[in-house]
């Protein structure tokens, strides 16, 4: 009976986290296209440095981009890292997701170039690589551990060159803060390993 239950929640949780991710991309795809339909009128939510004004961007400029080649680039991996973090629970997930999103958007606004508009959900992707790298290890937990071991493999090497500071067609530093954000998260939010009872 155990195992059936378990089964089931299990189950559950990934039909709650498929349908709250494919909400999500949908969304972002609804929004470029609005924005392509009033030329461009939401770019405005982009963050531009050092702007008081702008810190009011600091959450839409993560749902914001910059045509439908930069949405479709972050598809996949918002996809994937999102459905992988929201299996964990999905009021967890919308926790981590907001610290990562206000964090990286801070951080963005306060070192960022002057005269550059950012905006993209770059900054969550690698905010949530960076937590399910590290979450298995926070915690514990094997399963979680070989997540992190298997997004690390697959996607490790497009991380680091989105956070070199040589690569100028990108905002690294949203990147670079995002993924400190995401691993800073992995703590705060981390749930300890379950104890096995042992009768004497």
């Amino acid at each position: 009976m155990a195992g059936t239950g378990s089964g089931w929640a299990g189950t559950a949780r990934a039909k709650a986290a498929a349908k709250l991710m494919a909400g999500w991309i949908a969304l972002l795809w609804v929004l470029e296209l609005v924005d392509v339909l009033t030329a461009h009128s939401l770019d405005g939510y982009g963050i531009v440095p050092r702007e008081p004004s702008e810190l009011a961007d600091i959450v839409p400029a993560s749902f914001i981009h910059f045509g439908f080649a930069h949405v479709a680039a972050n598809t996949v991996p918002l996809l994937v890292f999102g459905f992988l973090a929201a299996l964990g629970g999905i009021r967890r997930f919308l926790a981590v997701c907001a610290v990562i999103i206000v964090a990286d958007g801070l951080g963005v606004w306060l070192i960022s170039p002057s005269h550059t508009n950012t905006a993209g959900a770059s900054g969550l992707i690698f905010g949530l690589f960076g937590y399910l790298l590290v979450r298995g290890f926070v915690e514990r937990k094997p399963a979680g551990i070989v997540v992190g071991l298997v997004i690390g493999a697959i996607w490790g090497s497009s991380i680091l060159f989105g956070i070199s500071p040589a690569n100028t067609t990108v905002s690294w530093q949203g990147h670079l803060i995002g993924l400190l954000a995401g691993v800073a998260t992995a703590f705060m939010f981390r749930r300890p390993a379950a104890r096995t009872a042992l009768i004497p």
